[in-house]
């Protein structure tokens, strides 16, 4: 890009610039009017939120009797929001991929988890699904791959939260999985 030099204005040209013009005067100094005070933040979204739920609470969207008390998983990595946890809970986040750990022994279980978180933060993945199953056929010692599972998720550092998934998605069968992005 050229710069451009600054050319000399002889008195001819400033002379025939102001008859251009016309007569010139000078405006007075105003001070500008203050500026109008800034309304107080108002939570819109928390009150829409909050009067939400009493309707969302009378439409049951799941059946209370097929809720498996005292099984379920759940876990959320100190430091942040509760709010993260429910909404892992409800089911507001999408699963984008999943894995079946049905007919593994327990070595083979955990060397699969750890093979597939490590595919899904490569790839980017945000929310996943380890189907571990319910322990059914388990001896004394309760559900093996289930334990094995809670386990692993709750040492790992890209974890953030994991909790049983929905009925329709495997309930207590099941774990949902919020990884850091």
């Amino acid at each position: 890009m050229k710069r451009h030099t600054s050319v000399p204005i002889d008195d001819q040209d400033s002379r025939l610039f102001r008859e251009a013009i016309g007569d010139v005067r000078q405006f007075d100094h105003v001070e500008p009017s203050p500026a109008a005070p800034k309304p107080k933040p108002h939570p819109h979204m928390l009150e829409a939120d909050e009067a939400a739920v009493p309707g969302e609470l009378l439409q049951m969207a799941f059946d209370p009797a097929t809720l498996e008390v005292g099984e379920e998983l759940s876990y959320l990595r100190d430091g942040y929001s509760p709010k993260l946890l429910r909404q892992l809970k409800r089911g507001q986040f999408s699963v984008q991929d999943d894995i079946d750990l049905h007919q593994m022994n327990a070595a083979a279980a955990q060397a699969s988890i750890v093979t597939f978180l490590a595919e899904a933060k490569h790839g980017g993945l945000r929310c996943v699904r380890i189907v571990h199953g319910k322990g059914l056929r388990s001896k004394a010692a309760g559900p093996v791959l289930k334990n094995l599972t809670d386990r692993m998720l709750r040492r790992r550092d890209d974890v953030i939260a994991f909790a049983s998934a929905r009925p329709a998605q495997g309930g207590t069968g099941a774990v949902v999985v919020l990884l850091k992005g």
